[in-house]
């Protein structure tokens, strides 16, 4: 680092300053003075912030976020060119914004794929395309060659009572996606005795497969891999004619990659009432991930910058967080709240989050205050009633979503903390009661482009896109002055 004499550092501070100031009178605002807290209702934050945050704003930061990535390998992946290109910008729209922006580094676990190969072996001999899942347990070195069988009872294999009656000792089981998580599959199917678990992806397009991954990736027990629904289908049939074996080399192992999150606060607010609103900036290397999730992360971003000017009526601080490595287990929002301490757990209100703002053959899905094993912590419900709200005073028909594990909501879940937010979908597959509600495509995942290369901008819906950050600017305005009734402060 290069050292300035003392009177050239503070020159220095004073064109910064005066650069950010022109940056926002640029835009047709004034630096807000922070000294000062002024009142002014919940409701009308709440609308004024809404009615701030649009479409056409949102989309410039995510058009930038866009060619950030493409300039720098075609992804945002933790540790790549793509992440720090593209959350430089964040940085850089930030700071002109008047935040400071602090870099939370981390190192975290993550997987690296050596082998993911696949072969029926008998009775008739051919080439399968598996994909590893993250975190899997591998094979030995050249595989393991087994029988393959499906499920006696439900084909998911999420119970034991799918296999009952059944003999899985030392066999391949070749089940479908749904009804639990992956994770949970293959505990069961090593419970049972399985050595490998085969997924049929099951997607409308009979050649897509997708990348999954063990959370938490503790819980491996056994190798598990997909397979897309043509050679899934394929290999059941083959299995209804007799037996058939085959020979699966899935090798990976855990590494530790080096990442970071963006956080940036409100220089107003109790530091004691903070309301964190988050969406996960990274994407998987096979995507330019546009909607998962820059998406989320231009409007996250908009609603940041257009707070700037509101900052004297914040009464509860706001810091927005943008978090790396979701798509590598949820590492960057779990290491946040592993962070936190029981002052600042205790003094965090409550957590939004933006995940998949504009799927195109989007539902309006708002988390629900529910996890799998029951109620989230208290006041999640509240969380979910009033965004809900929002929308229906607008006419817009929403679908409750449980706060699953499969975003970052998940870590504050888990640690006691209230949470909501909303989603328009990513892997499900739209049904005809559905698209009677919300439009769309029947038979059709709701992103198409989920963790493929098409997932640009054209795969972006800009009609739901601007719903959903309306709705979350609507929400982060109105909790920035009133908690009361989520946590009671």
């Amino acid at each position: 680092m290069t050292s300035f004499p003392r009177r050239n550092r503070l020159h220095i501070r004073a064109r910064a300053f005066l650069a950010a100031g022109a940056v926002l009178l640029l835009a047709g605002w004034s630096l807000p003075d922070r000294s000062e807290v002024s009142d002014m209702p919940a409701d009308i934050l709440a609308k004024k912030m809404s009615q701030a945050v649009t479409d056409e704003k949102a989309w410039r930061h995510l058009e930038a976020i866009s060619e950030a990535t493409a300039a720098n390998g075609g992804h945002r992946a933790d540790g790549s060119p793509g992440y720090d290109a593209s959350t430089q910008y964040l940085t850089r729209t930030l700071t002109a914004a008047g935040y400071k922006v602090k870099r939370q580094e981390f190192s975290f676990l993550d997987y690296e794929i050596f082998s993911e190969k696949a072969s029926v072996t008998a009775p008739n001999p051919r080439t399968l395309t598996p994909i590893i899942a993250r975190f899997s347990i591998s094979t030995p070195e050249g595989g393991l060659t087994a029988p393959v069988v499906v499920p006696s009872g439900k084909s998911t294999g999420c119970t034991a009572n799918d296999y009952a009656g059944q003999d899985v000792k030392g066999k391949i089981v070749l089940v479908d996606v749904n009804d639990c998580f992956i994770t949970q599959k293959q505990i069961t199917a090593s419970e049972m005795g399985a050595v490998a678990v085969l997924m049929n992806v099951n997607a409308p397009n009979p050649q897509l497969n997708l990348r999954y991954r063990m959370v938490p990736p503790e819980d491996a027990r056994i190798p598990i891999a997909t397979l897309n629904r043509g050679e899934a289908e394929q290999l059941k049939s083959d299995i209804a004619a007799g037996p058939v074996t085959v020979n699966v080399d899935l090798r990976g192992r855990n590494k530790m990659t080096k990442t970071y999150n963006l956080l940036a606060d409100t220089p107003t607010g109790r530091a004691d009432n903070t309301v964190v609103m988050g969406a996960h900036i990274d994407s998987v290397d096979t995507t330019p991930g546009m909607n998962d999730n820059a998406a989320a992360s231009a409007m996250l971003l908009e609603t940041a910058v257009q707070m700037a000017p509101y900052w004297k009526h914040v009464k509860n601080r706001v810091r927005f967080a943008w978090w790396a490595a979701e798509e590598k287990g949820i590492s960057g929002s779990q290491y946040y709240v592993d962070q936190l301490n029981e002052a600042d757990r205790s003094g965090t209100a409550l957590y939004l989050n933006l995940e998949m703002i504009g799927s195109p053959n989007f539902l309006r899905q708002v988390y629900n205050g529910q996890t799998a094993d029951g109620p989230g912590p208290a006041g999640s419900d509240r969380i979910s009633g009033l965004i809900g709200g929002y929308f229906a005073d607008r006419g817009l028909p929403t679908a409750g979503l449980v706060l699953d594990g499969r975003s970052d909501h998940s870590p504050f879940i888990a640690a006691g903390i209230p949470a909501g937010g909303v989603n328009a979908g990513s892997d499900a597959v739209k049904t005809p009661e559905q698209a009677k509600v919300f439009g769309g495509t029947v038979g059709e995942m709701l992103d198409p482009c989920y963790h493929q290369a098409c997932d640009t901008l054209a795969n972006v819906n800009r009609t739901i896109f601007e719903q959903n950050g309306r709705a979350m600017a609507w929400a982060v305005g109105r909790f920035a002055v009133d908690t009361s009734d989520v946590n009671g402060k």
